[in-house]
Parts: structure tokens; C-alpha cells; sequence
């Protein structure tokens, strides 16, 4: 008898559409700690480019480089809007600027599709992109429990004015060699029990 050979799933990819440099850099270092695959896009033209290939399961934009009329907005509102159950295999996760909020929630719920307002802190971020990636079965599970588990590791800060930044602490997601090993250690025993969840109310359910 050969011997067997393994079978190695496709690493998760993931599209981001931010010419902010300081944003998508605080993004890449959240996804690419996931072990999955991170492309960053300055504008909608690669944006369209790269999903033609058909290689990412999720794309996360920001909202002000894509609006409500432009082909960009067009297009992911159509691929994210194909069930998995009818083929499809991709999901959008908007990105709103905290000063521009209230030009851009009003077309996305319109058109029920799921976003986040910056800042915003880190576990309620990853939380949202697991269940969509649980939603394309992208993975088979949520990656954690993030609101327990990762709490415990956040770090308290002193109160501080609020700046449009990717996250609402920008040292949120800052840990000790200590911490991580223990945070790792937490989700290796708590990830032989998790079961897959449904998807989660996003603000804003697709109905």
C-alpha cells in the first residue's frame, strides 16, 4: 500500500482595500497572527483586478474608497451576496472613517451589508471577520471566543481623546512574550470543545 498523503486545506485569504498606511499595517498584523493570507490594495482599480482571480474569501474595504455608485461597491456587493449554499465563497467586511460615518451606514445597511466604524476595538473586529469566514466556510469554526478569552488579555489604558485610527487603542492588541504564550495556551484547550455557530448579528443581518 502507498503511503498516504496529507491533505493540506488552502491557507485563507484575505483582500484589504486601504490607502491608509498606518490602518492596513495594524490589519496585516492582526491577520497575518491567524496564519492567513493578507493582500493590501491602494485602490479600487486592483481591487477589481484581484477579484477576478477568485482567491480571497473575504475582503475588507474602506468604505470611502468605494461608494454606493462606483463599480467597486457594485461588485462586492454582488459576490458577497451569493450564498454559500449557491456557490459562493467570498464576504465583505466595510471599513467606515470615524468622521464620515453617517455618509456611508445608510447604503451599506440599505443594501445589508456588514461593517464596522473606526475606532473600534480589536476582539469585536475579529469576532465579525471569523463568522464570516464561518459563513463562506473559509474555516470551520469561530477562531476563539473572543470576548472571554481575549479579555483577559487585554491591556487597560487611561482615557484618552479618541483619533481615526484602525483601532480604538492602538496598543490593544500589544502583548508580552508571557501573554501570548498564555493566550495560545487558552486557545488550544478551548479549541477541542468549540462547536461552529451560526453568524452572528453583525449591526446589521443580512435578512
Amino acid at each position: 500500500m502507498g503511503t498516504a498523503v496529507p491533505i493540506i486545506a488552502p491557507q485563507v485569504g484575505i483582500l484589504v482595500l486601504d490607502a491608509d498606511l498606518q490602518s492596513s499595517g495594524a490589519l496585516r498584523q492582526i491577520l497575518d497572527s491567524e496564519g492567513w493570507r493578507v493582500r493590501i490594495v491602494p485602490d479600487a482599480a486592483m481591487l477589481l483586478t484581484e477579484l477576478k482571480t477568485g482567491e480571497w474569501s473575504l475582503v475588507i474595504a474602506n468604505a470611502a474608497l468605494t461608494p454606493p455608485n462606483s463599480a467597486a461597491f457594485i461588485t462586492l456587493r454582488e459576490l458577497s451576496g451569493v450564498s454559500a449554499e449557491d456557490g459562493g465563497r467570498m464576504r465583505v467586511l466595510f471599513l467606515i472613517p470615524e468622521l464620515t460615518g453617517s455618509q456611508h451606514v445608510g447604503p451599506l445597511e440599505a443594501a445589508r451589508l456588514p461593517y464596522v466604524v473606526r475606532p473600534y476595538h480589536l476582539h469585536d473586529f475579529l469576532e465579525k471577520v471569523s463568522d464570516l469566514l464561518v459563513e463562506v466556510k473559509a474555516i470551520a469554526a469561530p477562531i476563539r471566543q473572543v470576548r472571554y478569552e481575549f479579555g483577559g488579555l487585554r491591556k487597560k489604558k487611561k482615557s484618552e481623546a479618541r483619533s481615526n485610527s484602525m483601532f480604538a487603542s492602538r496598543d490593544s492588541f500589544s502583548y508580552t512574550d508571557e501573554e501570548l504564550a498564555e493566550y495560545e495556551k487558552q486557545e488550544s484547550e478551548s479549541s477541542q470543545n468549540r462547536r461552529p455557530k451560526r453568524l452572528t448579528d453583525l449591526g446589521n443581518p443580512r435578512g
